[in-house]
């Protein structure tokens, strides 16, 4: 079961303004970055731990989690989304996200990391695996009990360890989950991407697409993404330019702005609390930013999200 103290970046304690980053630590002994448990059993291993109380927290894997009893609730980028039976939840890398009791909740629990999928693989997934991708999704009634099913043999391997060979135990579980994410790739509102972007996903541009998703909040220069993926500010520029017809800097701001979006309507965060988040020392500045990318102020956004979606 995943340890109830992950590695948290230095931003300290979560708040309005900080959303603390964890990475993946499996229990000793379980092989590559893949964990499948259940529901009931992941919470009552972990009675304190992030529910009580509720804390905001990031994640550099994937949470996805089958209801089959009850009903799931679960905040997602700061909006509370409600998993009923037959559907499932998805919280992607880099996914804001706040955990609820679960109440009557059963299903399946199943945490991995993008690495543990065959590159080919990943660039098939790539609509699902996607930041934007809904984070409830209800697959067609033709594929539910199969899914189901799968999601079962998947616990039920990932429980054999030691029961074969360690890389048949992993070859068996990574080959369920990729048969299992290839069918819930087909689940309504998932859209097919072309093959240049499955392709970009394997290459400079695709791990900037991934780096942004976890660090948009505090790095925001070109050279800051270079530095950490190990490539010249020139080649990811290229690459970027190549893959969307945009510089990295425009899309780094895409991003943030489209964060900022998110908290001033929906999540009806304060224009000061979104400026820390998105790492604005000067909430005068966020302003500036949003109203040349928008022509509103955030309030004024704000404002006009409120009546437009009451």
């Amino acid at each position: 079961m995943m340890v109830d103290k992950r590695h948290r970046s230095p931003s300290g304690q979560a708040g309005p303004a900080e959303v603390p980053l964890y990475g993946f630590q499996p229990p000793v002994g379980t092989p590559y970055g893949l964990e499948v448990s259940t529901v009931e059993d992941f919470f009552a291993q972990h009675d304190d731990w992030p529910w009580n109380p509720p804390v905001p927290g990031r994640a550099t894997f994937h949470y996805l989690i089958a209801v089959t009893e009850g009903e799931l609730r679960h905040d997602v980028d700061h909006l509370t989304r409600t998993v009923a039976v037959g559907q499932w939840l998805w919280v992607r890398p880099g996914h804001a996200q706040c955990w609820h009791p679960p109440g009557a909740a059963r299903g399946t629990f199943i945490l991995f990391e993008p690495e543990v999928l065959r590159p080919d693989i990943a660039r098939l997934l790539a609509p699902l695996t996607a930041h934007e991708a809904p984070a409830v999704l209800s697959p067609h009634p033709d594929d539910a009990a199969w899914l189901q099913q799968t999601a079962l043999q998947l616990l039920d391997e990932h429980r054999a360890l030691g029961r074969r060979p360690l890389d048949v135990h992993h070859a068996l579980r990574r080959s369920l989950l990729e048969s299992l994410l290839l069918r819930l790739a087909d689940a309504p509102g998932i859209t097919r991407s072309d093959t240049s972007a499955g392709r970009s996903r394997g290459d400079a541009y695709g791990r900037f697409a991934n780096a942004l998703e976890l660090h948009f909040r505090e790095l925001h220069r070109a050279a800051d993404y270079a530095e950490l993926l190990g490539c010249s500010v020139r080649t990811l520029s290229r690459a970027a330019r190549e893959a969307t017809g945009k510089g990295v800097r425009e899309l780094i701001d895409e991003r943030r702005l489209l964060e900022a979006r998110r908290l001033l309507g929906s999540a009806r965060w304060d224009a000061r609390s979104v400026a820390g988040h998105l790492g604005f020392t000067d909430p005068a500045n966020f302003g500036r930013f949003f109203r040349d990318r928008t022509g509103l102020t955030p309030a004024a956004f704000a404002a006009r999200d409120t009546t437009t979606h009451p």
